[in-house]
């Protein structure tokens, strides 16, 4: 017996699914806001604040705890499946509140850790649209989204690079992207690790940046694999679905009011 593919979603449904995710990612920037109103400080003079020689082993060790948390990630999957979003959430935040209790030395102890499960965070909402996380190309697909510019640098779509079309994917490929992330994402935890060490704030400033961070990644895991998912179900090419979408981020006014 023949099976019949479900027909494209209508263009109507293209625009609300477009619409929601426009509204995820403007929540993804307001989350960072939080922590600077915390900190009250500038993101970008954050990581300055971190010892000489904290700032020059960052980006190497990014790239090492990215490597080992992928596959970290994909065996707890074969222990714990999927877990809900506010659980990872919880996890990381106890873990940054945690590593911000001890200061400096707990909170880079604490950051391949929190890399693990942001990426199981991750994989998560992947398979929330249907993707195998144990797939090479949704693993690929994972590590991309942490090419998004972080929850303290998030501005109007600056930050939407991430979005591209998979290239070929093989095993060279997937170090070739971890290289590439890993010095963005390095400022990324660079900006969490010096939050963390605020003095005073130390294990709630922790909290609540793993609080946010988290959220962040689960927002823009969201946006990549909605509009991958929206791409199929709409039988279209997925470099226009992505179009539409930026058009719509760069719009003067967003409609943000719920249903």
């Amino acid at each position: 017996m023949m099976d019949y593919l479900d027909p494209p979603i209508d263009k109507a449904e293209v625009a609300l699914r477009l619409d929601a995710l426009v509204q995820r990612h403007a929540r993804a920037g307001n989350l960072g806001m939080q922590v600077l109103n915390v900190l009250g400080g500038r993101a970008e003079a954050l990581v300055e604040k971190l010892p000489d020689s904290v700032r020059d082993r960052l980006e190497g060790g990014t790239e090492q705890a990215l490597t080992m948390a992928m596959g970290a990630a994909q065996r707890s999957r074969g222990v714990v499946g999927g877990q809900p979003s506010w659980l990872n959430r919880a996890v990381t935040t106890a873990m940054g509140a945690a590593g911000g209790f001890g200061g400096l030395p707990s909170a880079l102890a604490e950051l391949p850790i929190t890399t693990t499960v942001l990426l199981r965070a991750i994989q998560d909402v992947a398979a929330e649209y249907d993707f195998d996380p144990a797939e090479e190309g949704v693993r690929f697909d994972c590590v991309q989204v942490f090419a998004a510019a972080g929850p303290l640098d998030h501005d109007d779509g600056a930050d939407l690079a991430f979005l591209t079309t998979r290239v070929a994917v093989t095993g060279k490929a997937m170090q070739a992207l971890i290289s590439r992330v890993a010095p963005r994402l390095s400022v990324v935890l660079g900006q969490k690790l010096a939050a963390q060490t605020v003095p005073i704030l130390g294990a709630a400033a922790g909290a609540a940046t793993n609080y946010v961070f988290t959220s962040y990644y689960q927002q823009m895991a969201h946006v990549h694999f909605g509009l991958r998912r929206l791409a199929m179900d709409a039988d279209m090419p997925h470099a226009e679905v992505v179009e539409k979408f930026r058009q719509r981020i760069a719009a003067p006014v967003v409609k943000t009011s719920k249903r």
